[in-house]
């Protein structure tokens, strides 16, 4: 089992540079090798990231213009075509979109790091063509000859460095009779079958409302500036609007790790009632964002970040995982009789059963229903 670290880095500024250009240069090979791709696709031939990767290696790294290719490791630009070529694997798996072009305001800064390269040793860590970097971290990391997909990466403040490196599986005595039913809501994030209490909508507390109005107020400053800075059709930067949209950075940086650090502590929280198995519904979410009324209370729900965890947790621990089919009816069924309340609208959000009289919650019940689904 691959266990997956994250360590913040403290790299001095001319390490900070050569990161950075490092980023560049992925960015750079990745959107080099999409063009290519695409060439090849309308010249009639095969594409593969083999050959992607040699036309780059002789056409673009040994042209004089792009010396400044070689200021940073030859790894960074060499994985860049592995991505490349996972991202079109996942196109035609239907996992995701058609890969387009990174940009450098909203790719995510990241690059891949030569893993026989990294050494630990007296708080830091050695990385190819930057130098010992000081890192600090509450992890035990074992010095190893190999590390699995080692990357770093910055995140509007700080940079990063991730791993994963061979850790055995836990081996935790699981509850036999524990089966999990769990439904996800807008009310709440998750309602569990055997939790009195559901998960709450962390987008509902007192610190994440005051940050979303401080990013309200930020946004609607910097379009004054914007407009106060205008000329003819062109918009000038000045040094406040960089400043101001710096700001917004980091408050949309502090918005996602609060909705991230809830979602980990709800996943761990359902792990550690150690289930055999756990049933989710198989949600269309991206159908379920084309409501303009829902869309982002959906968005910050990140229920594709909640379904991912709760999926590898299970995988580490060897709990069963189970997504009850698409059109399964959860919320119309009743938990008691098993009767089928074809006229349940959206707004009902107590469930009264015609048939026993049963009163309960609706995402409750549905979580019950999940809980017994396709058991003997």
């Amino acid at each position: 089992m691959i266990k997956a670290i994250k360590i913040r880095l403290k790299p001095t500024n001319e390490q900070e540079i050569l990161m950075f250009k490092s980023v560049g240069c992925a960015r750079f090979a990745y959107n080099w090798g999409l063009s290519k791709w695409e060439e090849m696709n309308k010249n009639g031939l095969k594409p593969s990231k083999a050959k992607v990767r040699s036309d780059f290696n002789n056409s673009i790294k040994k042209n004089k213009d792009y010396e400044w290719l070689n200021e940073v490791s030859a790894q960074v630009t060499q994985y860049a075509f592995e991505d490349l070529n996972s991202a079109y694997d996942n196109f035609f798996k239907g996992l995701s979109k058609h890969p387009r072009f990174k940009t450098k305001r909203h790719s995510k800064k990241s690059f891949y790091v030569r893993y026989d390269a990294i050494k630990f040793n007296h708080g830091k860590v050695n990385i190819e063509k930057i130098g010992k970097v000081k890192y600090k971290t509450n992890y035990s990391i074992p010095n190893l000859p190999k590390y699995n997909n080692p990357r770093c990466y910055f995140d509007g403040r700080y940079w990063y460095l991730t791993l994963g490196f061979e850790h055995n599986e836990n081996q935790v005595e699981l509850n036999k009779d524990l089966s999990l039913g769990i439904d996800l809501g807008l009310m709440n994030l998750a309602i569990v079958n055997c939790l009195g209490k559901p998960i709450k909508n962390i987008n509902k507390s007192l610190k994440v409302r005051k940050l979303k109005k401080k990013l309200k107020r930020l946004q609607r400053k910097v379009s004054r500036k914007y407009e106060a800075n205008r000329q003819e059709n062109k918009f000038i930067k000045t040094k406040n609007i960089l400043k101001t949209e710096r700001q917004i950075k980091l408050v949309h940086r502090k918005l996602n790790y609060i909705r991230l650090n809830h979602i980990h502590q709800a996943t761990n929280k359902i792990v550690k009632l150690r289930p055999y198995r756990i049933v989710m519904e198989d949600l269309n979410i991206s159908g379920m964002m084309k409501n303009k009324h829902l869309a982002k209370a959906i968005q910050e729900q990140c229920f594709y970040e909640f379904i991912r965890q709760i999926k590898y947790k299970c995988e580490f621990n060897g709990i069963e995982f189970f997504m009850a089919d698409r059109f399964y009816p959860s919320s119309k069924t009743c938990s008691s009789c098993g009767n089928i309340k074809e006229n349940l609208k959206l707004k009902d959000r107590i469930y009264v059963c015609p048939k026993c009289g049963l009163k309960i919650d609706r995402d409750k019940n549905a979580s019950i229903n999940l809980g017994n689904y396709k058991l003997a």
